[in-house]
Formats: C-alpha cells, structure tokens, sequence
C-alpha cells in the first residue's frame, strides 16, 4: 500500500498542471472558466455602476415609479386605468411614514430577553416587591427564551377541617380546570397554542401552581392564571371525575406514599395537623362534593392575599409587579371563618398499614424529631441525610449515586437481605422527621429495624470521618446548585423560600454554611433527635416480624 502511495504521488508531480479553457467578452476584457458558467454560449455581460452616477441620482429608485411607460408590463396586457392605479400605490407607499408603534427604540419588550454577550449581561438576582394587599411577587432573570410563570400559597392539608379530608388532594386534580372565561379542554388548547405546560403540586402546608411556556407568550399565560386561581367554577361534573382518579389512586397507591403517610401519623398523632393524611383515603371520598371545594378554596385562598406569593423565573421584575398588581392587587384580606395554623407537638408512636404489594415486600421508616423549616440545625440535618444517603440494591452506578454513602457501604452492601435503604426527612414549619426507611422481605423486617437503629444510634455517640463529612457537604453543593439549573425548581425555590421566610437566601450563603457545618454539628443533631421517642412504620401484607415500638424504645435506651 505504501509503495503504491508513492508511485501515484510520483506520476502526479510529473503532470503538466490543468488549464480550463476561456472565453474572453467582446464588452470586458476579463476572462471566465466555462466551469463557472457551463451553461453558457457566449460570456456574461458585465454592467458597472460608478460611484459618481450613485451620487448624481441617489433617489432614482423612487422616481421609476413615475415613468409614463410601465418597464414591467411586458406583455402590454395592462390598461392607462390600471396603470395608473399603481402607479397611485406606488406613491402613496413611498410617501407613508411608519407610525412610531414600528419604530426601533432603546426600549426592549419585556417578552424579549437582553440580547448581550454573556460576558456583558448582569448576575441574574433575586428580586421581591410586595404590593398593597399583602401579596409578595418574586422573579429572576434566565436571559432564556422560555419562562416560568406561577403562584404558590398557603393552602395545605393541615389546614382541612373536619368533613374536608383530602380536599387539597382533590384540588390538585381540578386544578386548571373550567372557569368562567374558558372550558377545561379550552384551557388546556391555549397553553399548547403558547408552547406551554403547566405543573400543580399540593402538601400539608402549601400548594403550588405554574405554567412554563415560551417568553412571547407571558403575558397571556398570567392572564389564566388569574382565571384559574380566581375564576375557577368546579363543576360538579368536575368533581366527581377527579374524585373517581382519586379513588383509583387510593386502591393502587405506591407504598412508599402509604409508608410516608404512616410516618406523619406515627409521630404526630392523627389528632393533630401535622398527623392528618394528605393524600384523600377512599373512604373520605364521598364526603367531598363541589361546594366543599369552592368553599375551602374561597376562604383559604381567595381571602388570604397576604398568603400567596406571584413568582416567575426568566421574566422581567418590573413587567411581573405590574401584571400582578393589575391581576390580583384587588384581594383583600379577610381572616374571619379562615383555618390557621395550630401548632403540632412531636409524639412518637407507631402506625401499621396492612396492604398487599406486588413484590410483596415490607416498607419499614424509623424517624425521630428534628427542627422545622427555621431550625438553627436545618443545614446540619440536611448534611447529616446526605451522608447517610442510601438507594436501591440495584443501581446503575456512576458519579452522584451515593454509591460512596453510608447506607450503601454499610448496609446495603453487608446485607443481601436489604432491597433498599435510605435517609429522608420531612420538614415543616414547626418541627420535622429525619430517619431511615427501607424494604426487605417479610421474614427480615426485625433485623431492618435493628440495623436501622444501630445507624442511627452509632452517629449520636460517634463523629463521622473527615472523609464522610466532606464528601456529604460536597454533595449537598452539588444537588443544590444542579437542581437550580432548572427553570421549575429555580422557581420553586424562590415561592417557597418567600413565602416561608419573607426573602429568598443568596446560593453563596448557602454553600457558605453547608461547608461551615462540622462532625460535631453532626454529633449533636443526632443525639438531640434521639432524646425523644422513636416514630416507626410499616407497610406490606405481613408485618408479623416487625418489632413492636416498645421493643425498639428498649434497644435504644
């Protein structure tokens, strides 16, 4: 082959190199390839315009719309009539002055995001307004070309009084349903019409609604925000629908939202707020009719400006405060007939939920209390559930897994027994849960629960390693900072942490006190979560070999 190379290389030096022909115009002295214009009998006619006859007859465009011959009608098909007609139109086109709404100014639609250089445009912030009534509105730039428009507000489950069991679930099922602008179909024709979609999520203390859609289209998409928040009409035929999903939801319901539910009421009570379940039991089902929903709505929403936070991700702060003021600026605050907030008090207890399973697994959670949402030690207990970590025996591997975490090395891969472990917690306003749940065969719920206990126990008494400590703070980071990427979860972010704490704290602050957290912040949020007694849930068909609460009160006293 390389023999062949050279003599091909050889033979190719020795040619004469190529010429095309040409053909010389009788008008110009230039010369052309017949391979730039094969086509071509004789050569192209070359016209040249000099710059001295441009600036003789610099308009002479305008006036060949005035020459008594038509140059275009070439087939003389065109009467004086006609002619002179377009001539008209021709005139009074170049003589038309653009009316200003077309003109080009510094001033840049709020639908168009700056068009600058990366390296010119501001560090998006955080900005919050709060209008006349009370209503807080929250934005931050993307310079993207789709946006996130929503509400979020205080209206959770907790707030359910009796009679309303499951109605925030229900809501979430009605949300952007018929209002009195627009059918249900209708709403949801517009928002594929602007390139959107919208998200809804409920919990036990707020609720969360939003649209994300192309930047164009913001304007119309707070518009039916304000439909479907305001103007919402729930129809009963709306309502027994979403009570029929919600029936098929609670027959086939996943058991770790059974295990979840189990876990509030074991550590709470289900005579308190915090222990009443969110998800809608079958049962309560026929309790809830149209008007209980309007009603709740009525007096926990509409009534309460003051609860409710307007936020928006890639959108101008300026534009937002305005739309909202103009939207919603007209809500007043009316705190008679409305529920509020009572205080939940920590218990401890246990909660077994009987419940076949298609792997016909047990879900056990061993929990203890924690600080709520305004803890001192929020950040510690987050570090804390990080370096736990945990997952499923079975995972694909790769950077971010936790496969470095301690359930994994200690628990997951000790035992053959364990199908899953992880750490969870469920914050509030008042107080929250940190602990452990997993699944495992029937036959191996007692040694889950002791090994869960022995985990839990070794961090009050023991400091974890350097190693650990580090590699859970980096973690922390890097899920925090990768989560906010997104334009949802940015927006999210910025509702709830206006509407918990009034103001949204900066990522740099945040990281700061994740890596100022140490292994004795550690030692001390899991020996304080241990002075109290244990929360403890199960669910699966056969919790025979689940240990009793006592029994795991006696292993951890």
């Amino acid at each position: 082959m390389a023999s062949y190379s050279l003599v091909a290389f050889r033979n190719l030096a020795r040619r004469r190199p190529f010429v095309a022909p040409v053909l010389r115009s009788k008008r110009c002295t230039s010369s052309y390839s017949v391979y730039e214009y094969p086509l071509a009998k004789e050569p192209p006619e070359i016209t040249r315009t000099k710059a001295k006859e441009v600036e003789k007859n610099p308009r002479s465009w305008q006036r060949s719309a005035r020459l008594s011959e038509d140059r275009f009608d070439d087939a003389q098909a065109l009467t004086p009539q006609q002619i002179e007609q377009i001539r008209s139109e021709q005139r009074k086109t170049l003589n038309t002055k653009l009316s200003s709404a077309y003109a080009i100014t510094n001033e840049v639609p709020a639908s168009i995001p700056p068009n600058f250089p990366a390296d010119q445009l501001e560090v998006p912030e955080t900005l919050v307004t709060t209008l006349d009534n009370g209503i807080r509105v929250v934005s931050q730039e993307t310079y993207g070309q789709v946006s996130t428009i929503g509400a979020v507000c205080e209206v959770g489950s907790r707030l359910e009084r009796a009679g309303e069991t499951g109605v925030t679930n229900l809501l979430e099922v009605l949300a952007f349903g018929a209002t009195k602008k627009y059918m249900g179909p209708q709403v949801n024709t517009l928002l594929q019409d602007w390139g959107g979609q919208r998200f809804v999520s409920t919990g036990r203390e707020q609720s969360l609604h939003c649209i994300d859609l192309l930047r164009p289209n913001i304007e119309n998409a707070l518009d039916l925000l304000r439909e479907v928040l305001l103007e919402a009409k729930f129809l009963p035929e709306e309502v027994e629908d979403a009570k029929m999903a919600l029936g098929f939801q609670a027959m086939d319901m996943m058991p770790e939202l059974l295990l979840g539910e189990a876990l509030q009421e074991a550590a709470y009570g289900a005579n308190q707020q915090l222990g009443q379940p969110h998800f809608c039991p079958a049962e309560a089902l026929a309790e809830l009719s149209a008007d209980t929903v309007h009603g709740y709505w009525q007096r926990q929403f509409v009534q309460n400006p003051k609860g409710l936070v307007i936020g928006g991700a890639g959108v101008r702060h300026d534009f937002l405060v305005k739309k909202a003021d103009e939207l919603f600026g007209h809500l007043k605050q009316k705190d008679e007939g409305r529920s509020i907030v009572k205080p939940s008090q920590y218990q401890g207890g246990e909660k077994r939920v009987e419940s076949p399973t298609v792997d016909g697994l047990v879900r056990i959670g061993v929990g203890f209390e924690v600080g709520g949402w305004h803890s001192d030690a929020l950040v510690a207990t987050c570090v804390l559930q990080t370096l736990l970590g945990g997952g499923s025996s079975f995972s694909a591997g790769g950077p971010g897994k936790g496969m470095y975490s301690r359930l994994y090395r200690r628990v997951l891969n000790q035992f053959g027994w364990a199908e899953s472990a992880e750490a969870y917690t469920a914050f509030h306003s008042e107080s929250g849960i940190w602990g452990i749940s997993g699944s495992t065969m029937p036959e191996n719920a007692r040694n889950m629960v002791q090994v869960f206990t022995h985990h839990l126990a070794q961090l009050a008494v023991n400091h974890v390693s350097d190693e650990e400590l580090d590699r859970a703070r980096n973690m922390l980071k890097c899920n925090v900072l990768t989560q906010l990427e997104s334009r949802l979860v940015l927006f999210e972010d910025m509702g709830r942490q206006v509407l918990t704490y009034g103001q949204r704290e900066n990522m740099n602050v945040t990281c700061k006190k994740i890596d100022a957290v140490t292994k004795e912040d550690l030692r001390q949020v899991a020996s304080k979560a241990l002075e109290k007694p244990p929360c403890l849930a199960s669910v699966g068909s056969d919790l025979s070999h689940v240990p009793r609460h006592d029994e795991l009160v006696a292993w951890l006293g």
